[in-house]
C-alpha cells in the first residue's frame, strides 16, 4: 500500500492509530461484500461503534454477558483435563489411535505471552512434520486485511498424524435432533474460514500445502438440551472463496478510493452532522442482514428508507432493478411507463397490484 494512500485512509479516520481487526471483525466482511462504504472503512481502521454513536446512530447487537459467560463455561468443560473429553471425540471421528494422541498448550512462551512470540512459537510447533502432535491448544496465528496483520486465535488446532490439520471451533449453542439455528452455524462457518485460512498461509511458509489443511471444520456444541458436547463436521469451502475475494478487494483499496472525494474526514472531533454528510458520500449497499453484523448499519438503514434494496436481497433481485419504492408503486398502478428492462418485472407488479385490489373489494 503506497503512503498515499495511507495519508487517505489516516485522513478518513481523523488521524490516530487504525482499529485492529479480529476473527469476528474479519467475518463480518463478507456478509455484504459488495458494500463500498463497508470496505473504504475496514480498511481505513475506522472505529465504526464510535462513529456510530457520535452520528446519532448507535450500533445496537452483540452477544448477551449470559451468552458469554455461557460460552466461557462450556469451553472450560470441553477443554478440562488436557482435553480428555474432545479427545474421546476425535479418536471416534477422526480415526486416531492412542500414540497418535498428545496435547500441548501455546498460550505462552516460556511464561511469555507476547503475540509475535507466540505466533512464531505456533509456526514452529505446527511446522515439524515429525511432531506426533495432535491437539495445539491457544495457536496464534496472523492474516493481513488492508497492509495490517491481525493476530487470531483459534480455540484449538487438531493434528492428525497423517499430516491433516484441522480447526477446531468450540460454541455454546445447542444441536437439538440434529438440528442447531442456521444463522448461529453460518456465523460460526465463516469465523472458522478465517482461520483455516490464516492456518493455510501460515504452514505454505513452512513448506506445506494449503490442502494440508482441511476445509472440514470441526463444530463442538451441547448435545439437545444437555452440556454432553458433540462433533459436527462444517465444510466451508464456500465461505473461504467469499472471505478470499473481499480481503483480496481491500488490497485493491485505491480503485475504492477513486470514488471518495478527497475532503472526506470521519473524526470524531468534528460535528456530526458533517462527519454524516461526509459518511454519506461514500456509497453503500445496505441489506437487513447488515443489522446483525455492522455498526454503521441503523445509519445506512435510515438513509435507505424509500429504496428496494433495503427490503433485502431477495426482494430486490425480484424487482429487477427497480430502484425505488415509489418506482415499484408507480409501475404497479400502470402510472409509469417501464423501461426497456423492467416490462417483465412491470408485467408482474400490476397483477399483483390488481390482485390486491380485487382482495381488498376496490378493483374498478
Amino acid at each position: 500500500m503506497t503512503n498515499d494512500v495511507q495519508e487517505r485512509l489516516r485522513r478518513i479516520r481523523g488521524g490516530g492509530e487504525p482499529k485492529r481487526h479480529n476473527a469476528r471483525t474479519i467475518a463480518a466482511l463478507t456478509t455484504n461484500p459488495g458494500c463500498s462504504r463497508r470496505a473504504v472503512l475496514d480498511a481505513a481502521g475506522v472505529d465504526k461503534a464510535k462513529l456510530a454513536r457520535h452520528i446519532g446512530f448507535p450500533s445496537q447487537f452483540g452477544q448477551s454477558q449470559f451468552a458469554l459467560i455461557r460460552g466461557y463455561q462450556f469451553e472450560a468443560q470441553v477443554k478440562a483435563d488436557g482435553c480428555a473429553e474432545l479427545i474421546t471425540l476425535l479418536r471416534a471421528h477422526l480415526g486416531l489411535t492412542l500414540p497418535e494422541v498428545s496435547y500441548e498448550d501455546l498460550n505462552d512462551v516460556a511464561g511469555n505471552d507476547d503475540n509475535r512470540l507466540r505466533h512464531r512459537e505456533t509456526k514452529n510447533k505446527l511446522g515439524r512434520r515429525d511432531d506426533p502432535g495432535t491437539l495445539f491448544d491457544h495457536p496464534m496465528l496472523t492474516l493481513n486485511v488492508a497492509g495490517q496483520d491481525v493476530f487470531l486465535e483459534p480455540d484449538l488446532i487438531a493434528f492428525q498424524i497423517k499430516g491433516k490439520f484441522h480447526i477446531v471451533e468450540i460454541k455454546s449453542f445447542a444441536v437439538i435432533d440434529g438440528q442447531a439455528d442456521g444463522a448461529k452455524v453460518a456465523a460460526a462457518a465463516i469465523q472458522s474460514a478465517v482461520y483455516v485460512l490464516a492456518l493455510r498461509n501460515l504452514l505454505v511458509e513452512k513448506g506445506f500445502s494449503p490442502d494440508d489443511v482441511s476445509h472440514n471444520v470441526i463444530l463442538v456444541t451441547p448435545k439437545d438440551f444437555s452440556n454432553q458436547p458433540m462433533v459436527t463436521f462444517v465444510d466451508v469451502r464456500r465461505q473461504l472463496t467469499v472471505l478470499q475475494r473481499q480481503l483480496s478487494r481491500l488490497t485493491r483499496i485505491e480503485d475504492l478510493l477513486e470514488l471518495v472525494p478527497e475532503r472526506v474526514s470521519l473524526s470524531l472531533d468534528a460535528d456530526p452532522g458533517e462527519v454524516a454528510f461526509d459518511l454519506g458520500s461514500i456509497e453503500p449497499r445496505y441489506m437487513p442482514e447488515c443489522l446483525n453484523t455492522c455498526e454503521l448499519a441503523r445509519f445506512c438503514r435510515h438513509e435507505a428508507q424509500g429504496s428496494t434494496y433495503a427490503m433485502g436481497r431477495t426482494v430486490m433481485e425480484d424487482l429487477g432493478g427497480v430502484d425505488t419504492v415509489a418506482a415499484v408503486l408507480d409501475l404497479a398502478r400502470g402510472t409509469r411507463e417501464p423501461a426497456p428492462d423492467q416490462v417483465e418485472v412491470a408485467a408482474l407488479l400490476r397483477l399483483a397490484w390488481s390482485l390486491r385490489e380485487e382482495s381488498l373489494g376496490t378493483a374498478a
